[in-house]
Formats: C-alpha cells, structure tokens, sequence
C-alpha cells in the first residue's frame, strides 16, 4: 500500500537525512560484495524505493542505514536473477544471500570506504575518472555538482563515470586495500583524491548541505591508521585540520571572506588546530626531504602561530614545494610570500608573467590587484578587481573583492580630487 500524500513528504525527508550522511558507506558496503558499482548503485535505488513505500506503511526502522543495506543486497540478488545468464552468478547470487542474513542482527553497517578509494584510485583508470568516481561513489555528489567541479558538459561527465564503472566491473579490479608492496604506486593518487575532496568542501564553506571537509579528514584518519607514521598521510591529514579548524571565521558577519590575518581567533578551532600541529612535526621529524602536502601543512601553520607570519620562512616553503609541484598556482602563491617580505616590485613582475596560464583564474586577478595598488597603479589595479569579481564562484569571495575594490575607487576618487 502506498503510503498517504501527507507522511510521504516526512519519510522522503528522513530518507534524504539518512541517505546524505550514509550513502558513501552503502555504495561502498555493497561495492565489495558485488565488484560492480553500477549495480551496486542501482541495487542501491530501488532500496530506496522501497523505503518510501515499506516506512510509510511501518514507520522508520530503528536502524534505517542497515534496513537499507540488506534491502539493497536483496535487489542486488534480484538483479542477478533478472539477468540472462543468471547462472553464471549463482556463487555471487549465494554470498549476497549469505551476507544479507549476516546483517541482521548488525548494529552497524561495516565501513568499505576505504576499499572503494582504492578501486576508484585504480592506476588503471585515468586521474579525471579517479576523482569523479570517487566523488560520486564515496560523496554522493550527482553527475551535474561533479560537471560542474570539472567545467565539463554533464552528459560528458556521465559517460566518463559510466566508462570507469563498466571498466571496473569488466576487469574485475579487487575491492581491497592494497598490500605493503603496492602502497607506493598508489597512495599519491588516493592522497590526491582525498584532498580534491576535501577543497570540495571548502569550495562550500559552512553552508554546503554536505560536510565533504569533515568527510575526507575522516578517510584520512582512516588510511593514517592503516599505514601509522607515513610522514605524507601525516602532513596530508595535517594540512586538512588546519584549513578545517579555520572555517567558521572564514566569512564575517556581512558574509564576506575574512583572509586569516583578520579572522576572529575564537572561532578556530584550537582543539583541532593543536592535533594538526602536532602531526605536522611528526611528519617533519620522519621526513628529510617533506613531501609537498606536508609543506602545504607547514605554510597553512605558518598562519595560526600567534606571532605574525615568518614571511621569509614561507617562501623557502614555497621554494620547496616548487620541487614538488612547479605549477602556476604555487608560483603565484610564491609571489604572494615574496611581496609580504617587501619585494613587491619583483612579486608583481613575476605575477604578471603567469597571466597566459592563469588567464581565468581568479585568485590570479585578486593577488595582481593588490599588488598593483601596492604599487601605486590604481587604475590597472581596479580593472584587475573588475576581473577577479566576474570570475569569483563564491559570494563571500565577490563581497571581499568588491569592498576592496570600492576602497580603491574611493581612495582614488580623492587622490585626484585633491590635485
């Protein structure tokens, strides 16, 4: 019996709660019992399905993720049984069953995210699909916010995830975690996900309806305690905590972006602040020659000791990390530290000359700005925030720029005034 008009919009909402906090869990449960995601993904589905009709007539179980679980299981079970050569999985058609009995009188679903990380990160598949898959599997993000991420067409993005799951399922790529031998080949690609996913979450700041920051410090807590004493998943986990432990003062109370030096220290998190410190010297300590998210760790430190920042002692940083990582974002960043020493001249220069790069980049035009009205070019300087403010993808980012910008035009305004 369907359930009437006026409990299917509570139970669709419970379900939506359950589901954004649990979905990346469920896939993944279900992902390693079945070695095929797009199954897995529909099984997954039609339990919800279900759930609307069965809590409606019922009301919500007590444990709703693990009603989901088993009832995906048996539409995965289902799915087998519908297909023409379902007897080619009737070994797989039994372990499902087995499992699907195993859980119920589990209190807790188990946790295969990790595993699924692992296959999404598969060397076999390319960088791009490995981020997409995993932000769809492991996040939820739908084919459009995952687009959107990329400055794809959706349709595009849809047949890459298509192509990287029919892949896995295809090849048969093991949901595990890699043995000792293998981690080398694939933790980059894994570490680079997780943080990709993490700068997901900032891209949303506190009012995302996801806390995907949350999300990835926890897979990273998760891989720092399969490989403990790893200096790079330290120094990853580490430049995690302390972007995170900043972000209710990252947006002021007009809504606009506060840059660190001026945001309110009580808001941070200093609980969580003080855990990524001491991973970060751990992972120094281990280290003679830091990796790059572990100099990522130790600029973003820089900028919550108590003193004003060592400027000089970032650049090195910056230098550093140049030799991980010689691209024009931290080249850019690079000049940003070589201004704050003094050499504003020499940091514009070399801002200048990453425009053909950086072209639509936003943070390209806010750093040229500030430089040019440092420079006393006021007028170049106010076309750059024009710039900067037609790329900005974030409000809170837009308000900042156009408070600055309108501070330089009004500053302008009276220079020549007054002459």
């Amino acid at each position: 019996m369907t359930p009437p008009a006026s409990q299917a919009v509570p139970i669709a909402r419970v379900l939506e709660g359950v589901m954004r906090i649990n979905q990346g869990r469920l896939l993944a449960a279900l992902a390693s019992r079945t070695g095929d995601v797009q199954r897995s993904e529909d099984a997954l589905q039609e339990a919800m399905a279900s759930a609307l009709t069965h809590w409606g007539r019922a009301g919500v179980p007590n444990n709703p993720e693990g009603w989901l679980l088993r009832a995906a299981l048996r539409k995965a079970i289902d799915g087998y049984r519908r297909d023409r050569t379902a007897r080619n999985h009737a070994a797989a058609m039994e372990r499902l069953a087995e499992d699907e009995a195993a859980l119920a009188d589990a209190h807790e679903i188990p946790d295969d995210r990790l595993r699924l990380i692992f296959t999404c990160c598969h060397p076999a598949l390319e960088p791009k699909s490995q981020v997409a898959l995993t932000l769809r599997t492991i996040c939820g993000l739908t084919t459009t916010e995952i687009a959107r991420a990329f400055l794809d067409q959706e349709a595009a993005m849809g047949q890459r995830l298509s192509r990287a799951k029919a892949r896995i399922a295809a090849t048969g790529m093991p949901f595990r975690v890699p043995d000792a031998d293998e981690w080398d080949a694939r933790l980059g690609s894994v570490l680079s996900v997780l943080y990709l996913i993490f700068n997901a979450g900032y891209g949303e700041g506190t009012k995302g309806s996801r806390d995907l920051g949350g999300e990835a410090i926890f897979l990273a807590r998760l891989l720092d305690h399969l490989r403990p004493g790893d200096p790079e998943i330290e120094g990853a986990l580490a430049l995690m905590l302390l972007t995170h432990a900043r972000r209710f003062a990252r947006t002021g109370p007009d809504g606009a972006t506060v840059p660190p030096s001026r945001q309110d220290r009580e808001l941070w998190d200093m609980q969580m602040l003080a855990e990524g410190v001491a991973l970060l010297n751990r992972s120094f300590a281990a280290s003679a020659r830091p990796g790059p998210y572990a100099l990522k760790a130790a600029i973003s430190a820089c900028h919550v000791l108590p003193d004003v920042p060592d400027w000089s002692q970032i650049l090195l940083l910056y230098d550093a990390l140049l030799h991980h990582e010689p691209t024009p974002v931290v080249r850019l960043n690079r000049a940003v530290a070589l201004a704050e020493t003094g050499a504003v001249t020499q940091a514009l220069a070399a801002v200048q000359a990453l425009q053909p790069a950086l072209d639509q980049y936003q943070p390209f035009y806010a750093t040229q700005a500030d430089l040019l009205l440092r420079a006393g070019l006021t007028d170049a300087a106010i076309a750059a925030f024009d710039m900067a403010i037609s790329l900005a993808t974030r409000a809170e980012d837009a308000a900042f720029l156009c408070r600055r910008r309108d501070t330089a035009v009004g500053k302008h305004s009276g220079q020549t005034r007054a002459r």
